[in-house]
C-alpha cells in the first residue's frame, strides 16, 4: 500500500471556479520521486434518497444528464448545501422531485454516516443515501413519477434492468443488505 506521505504537491498549474465544480491541475510527486501533471475535480457531495411508498419505489421522471447526453431513470438526489444538515437536504430535495412534503415523510434513514468517496482519484464528491418510507396518503403527483417498482424481490430485479445509474444502485444495494 502507497503511503500518502510519500505524495506531494509541487505545484498548482490552474484552477477553474464554477458554480457547479472547480477543476485543479497540479504537478505532484509521487513515492518515486516521479513528477506527474493531474488533474482533479472538486465538487459538493451528492444526496440520493430510495423512496418507498405502500411497498412500491417511486422514481420520480426521466432526467437529462448532460454527461451521457440522454434522459436516465434514478431515484431523487441533488447536491448538499454547505450549512444544512442531510435531512433537510433529503426533504427538499423529494419536496423539488416529487412534491412530497415533509409532513408526509414517515421515516428518513441514513443509509451511511460516512459518505462513499464516488470517484476517488478524480474527485472529492461523496455519496451520501437515505431511505423515506411516504405515508400512504396523499398519493403521489402521478406527473412526477416515470415508474414504480414492487420491493420484492421481482420487483427488485426488475429495477436492476432498468436502473442504470451507478450511484443509484449503490444505495439500492445498501439499502437491501441492510434491510
Amino acid at each position: 500500500m502507497t503511503d500518502k506521505n510519500h505524495w506531494r504537491t509541487l505545484e498548482r498549474f490552474i484552477e477553474i471556479n464554477t458554480p457547479w465544480l472547480t477543476i485543479i491541475g497540479e504537478k505532484l510527486e509521487d513515492e518515486r520521486q516521479h513528477i506527474l501533471d493531474y488533474w482533479r475535480v472538486e465538487k459538493a457531495d451528492s444526496l440520493i434518497i430510495l423512496t418507498i411508498q405502500n411497498n412500491q419505489i417511486i422514481l420520480p421522471n426521466f432526467s437529462y444528464r448532460p454527461g451521457v447526453q440522454k434522459a436516465t431513470l434514478d431515484f431523487p438526489g441533488g447536491r448538499l448545501n454547505q450549512g444544512l444538515s442531510h435531512e433537510i437536504v433529503a426533504s427538499q430535495i423529494l419536496e423539488r422531485e416529487l412534491g412530497i412534503s415533509s409532513s408526509d415523510i414517515v421515516s428518513l434513514t441514513a443509509l451511511n454516516q460516512v459518505g462513499w468517496p464516488i470517484n476517488s482519484s478524480f474527485s472529492n464528491q461523496k455519496l451520501y443515501g437515505f431511505v423515506a418510507e411516504i405515508s400512504p396518503y396523499p398519493m403521489i403527483n402521478v406527473e412526477r413519477v416515470a415508474k414504480t417498482y414492487s420491493t420484492t424481490s421481482e420487483g427488485i430485479n426488475h429495477l436492476l434492468k432498468d436502473l442504470t445509474c451507478l450511484q443509484c444502485r449503490a444505495v439500492l444495494w445498501e439499502w437491501l443488505a441492510q434491510r
